[in-house]
């Protein structure tokens, strides 16, 4: 019988088979990688000539200026969206219908809303001067409801025995939610609640489509306003640098997110305190009678 549970274990001619379909996958890889980067040289993309305005420092300034933007607006946007996500949440396991309906109606429309199109409202209808809280308020809405489902779904996750135990005990339900549901609840919501706020680092990206300058338009307008080489714009070198950077700001938010994991499942570094055995304690009692007699003779003797 098959150690897989989920499916046969493949034969000779299927371990052959797939050997084929995995070279044929990487040759077909390679060959459409071959040919895009034809194309871009083709075209132009690589030449020398491109890259000389990023050897200067105002251009280093102005990336550095979109960076710090995008950080500010990420970190606004991060603390936002986690407290009306705890908020949310907290509406949705209430034991009040109406308060559950409402919190429910609230976060089905905004996760179900397109990002760009209520970033897109809000600064034309709300924020026209203000283009920064247009995105802040926009990823806020989104984020905050999908985290909000991430709490519910991490604290619904902790096994009902728990609370149950505690209500038995006459705690309240607040003291309940904050003493044992949610401390529990932060293991199995940490991976999630992490990768969301991924998201929301890279949705900070949508500020181009309201004027707003932060990474990405800075990125753009730099392309755009560079002289041309030989009639072609440096496009591909903003791809290339000002990807990196997004790629690079979401390996280091991956990394935290990992070692804090990490941290919250550690367990106590060390061993437990050794159990005394019933052989131990007849030989501790045996022992310590013989002392006990010992000194009794002792005492007669004197």
């Amino acid at each position: 019988m098959s150690a897989n549970v989920l499916y046969d274990a493949p034969g000779p001619r299927a371990r052959a088979r797939n050997r084929l379909y995995g070279a044929l996958s990487t040759v077909a890889i390679l060959a459409l990688v071959a040919f895009v980067i034809y194309r871009l040289d083709d075209t132009g993309q690589f030449q020398a000539g491109l890259w000389d305005d990023y050897e200067y420092s105002d251009t280093h300034q102005r990336i550095v200026d979109g960076l710090l933007t995008t950080l500010k607006t990420f970190a606004i946007a991060a603390v936002l969206s986690l407290s009306l996500g705890a908020v949310l949440a907290a509406a949705r396991l209430s034991d009040h219908r109406p308060v559950r309906w409402a919190a429910t109606v609230v976060v089905e429309l905004f996760r179900s809303m397109p990002l760009m199109i209520m970033i897109f409202l809000l600064f034309a209808g709300v924020f026209t001067n203000d283009p920064m809280w247009a995105l802040v308020i926009g990823l806020t809405l989104y984020n905050g409801s999908v985290q909000a489902e991430i709490f519910r779904s991490g604290i619904n996750a902790v096994p009902r025995g728990q609370s149950e135990a505690a209500y038995a005990l006459g705690l309240r339900k607040t003291q309940v939610m904050s003493g044992i549901l949610i401390p529990q609840g932060v293991r199995t919501m940490l991976p999630s609640i992490i990768s969301q706020l991924v998201v929301t680092l890279k949705d900070t990206s949508l500020g181009f489509i309201i004027l707003y300058e932060e990474l990405l338009f800075v990125g753009k307008a730099f392309a755009e306003q560079t002289k041309p080489v030989n009639g072609v714009y440096a496009f591909i070198p903003m791809v290339i640098i000002f990807g990196s950077i997004y790629i690079l700001l979401c390996l280091a938010l991956s990394s935290v997110a990992t070692w804090v994991e990490r941290r919250t499942q550690r367990s106590r570094k060390g061993s437990p305190p050794a159990m005394s055995t019933a052989g131990d304690a007849v030989t501790t009692g045996a022992a310590g009678g013989a002392d006990g007699a010992s000194g009794a003779h002792d005492s007669r003797t004197g």
